[in-house]
């Protein structure tokens, strides 16, 4: 979800991160965009109108994407996806179930509702279930997009799924964490021993951050899939490089 302010400022940067890990990106705009591939959506401009954007969007995945994937996910122009530990999750789940994930906020509804900043991911069932939802059930615009699309899930007998790892960490994140000064305040804080306590609310498959910077975006691209440290390289890498024999 992207808007035409954002394309070179935001949405650019996604492209060129992330997403290209996804079998299929599709990026929505108020209008479609000549020199960016935006899908025709014609939505009104403005955050008022993100609920709209987001129905809109949902409908127009499943009459021209439905049978592409088995699983559909929205993320913001500054959320930042691990794609693999993403499929690694998924990997155990059932498509077929009407289920969606992401950070759930146990209020605004019944079950609770998942959190649009850090992403939600919609099974093959939940979203032929929205796409057949009677008219006037859900409502289409106006009001937190997030909430507004959970109060549908529900409508529509669309579960919230559990996200929170073994070890009760999450894996949808609200902020950057770690790469902000918030981290101090949402991630950890520093006991009288000088080590930092709270971790655990960190999973270590963590599937998404919000709230990024594209600079921000660039350095998780470099620590995660480009740095190596001397000593630590995994074993199949070992077995290939060659060895000198006197």
């Amino acid at each position: 979800m992207t808007s035409e302010k954002n394309l070179y400022t935001k949405a650019v940067h996604v492209r060129a991160t992330w997403t290209r890990r996804f079998n299929k990106v599709l990026f929505a705009s108020e209008h479609k965009n000549a020199g960016f591939p935006t899908i025709d959506i014609n939505v009104k401009a403005g955050r008022a109108h993100l609920t709209m954007k987001t129905m809109t969007t949902f409908d127009y995945v499943y009459k021209h994407h439905y049978n592409d994937a088995d699983w559909f996910m929205k993320a913001d122009d500054d959320t930042y996806v691990f794609v693999e530990n993403l499929r690694y999750f998924l990997s155990s789940q059932n498509a077929s179930e009407p289920v969606y994930f992401g950070r759930t906020f146990l209020q605004a509804t019944k079950q609770g509702y998942n959190g649009g900043g850090p992403g939600y991911v919609v099974s093959r069932e939940a979203l032929r279930r929205f796409a057949a939802r009677e008219k006037g059930l859900c409502d289409d615009d106006l009001g937190a997009e997030d909430v507004k699309f959970g109060r549908c899930m529900e409508l529509l007998g669309v579960k919230t799924g559990k996200t929170i790892d073994s070890m009760r960490g999450n894996r949808f994140h609200i902020t950057s964490l770690i790469l902000s000064p918030r981290f101090l305040e949402h991630g950890s804080y520093t006991g009288k021993d000088g080590a930092l306590r709270k971790l655990n609310m960190l999973s270590n498959y963590t599937i998404s951050l919000h709230k990024l910077q594209p600079y921000q975006m660039y350095a998780i691209e470099y620590l995660v899939y480009h740095l190596k440290t001397y000593g630590t390289t995994p074993a199949y890498e070992r077995k290939r490089t060659p060895t000198r024999r006197k």
